[in-house]
């Protein structure tokens, strides 16, 4: 089966954010999504980036969404797929697999 490419994005802080207190480091989450996508859609053809949010970021888009996280506009962890935003904060797999079965992903 065939499947489009997405990009899925993680967006946070090695400090864990504020409102998020016992929830995994946004690193952390972005390394179980991994796991989880690669268990849940084998053959998948996701591409994962960590962007750290208080690193220098050269992408304009992305930098823009760092600065409205930095702006309180949304928690982080952040999780985009393919531009569209997922999940802030404490993150859940039934939206991540929703969004890529969206898109064809089946098990």
């Amino acid at each position: 089966m065939s499947f489009q490419s997405l990009n899925l994005e993680v967006y946070g802080a090695d400090v864990v954010c504020a409102s998020c207190v016992n929830a995994p480091s946004s690193k952390d989450t972005y390394e179980w999504l991994q796991a989880a996508i690669d268990r849940k859609f084998p053959n998948h053809q996701v591409t994962f980036s960590y962007i750290d949010i208080e690193k220098p970021i050269e992408n304009e888009r992305q930098q823009l969404i760092a600065n409205r996280i930095a702006d309180d506009e949304f928690f982080y962890p952040l999780v985009i797929v393919n531009d569209e935003m997922i999940g802030e904060g404490y993150i859940q797999l039934k939206p991540v697999y929703a969004a890529l079965e969206k898109y064809g992903y089946t098990e």
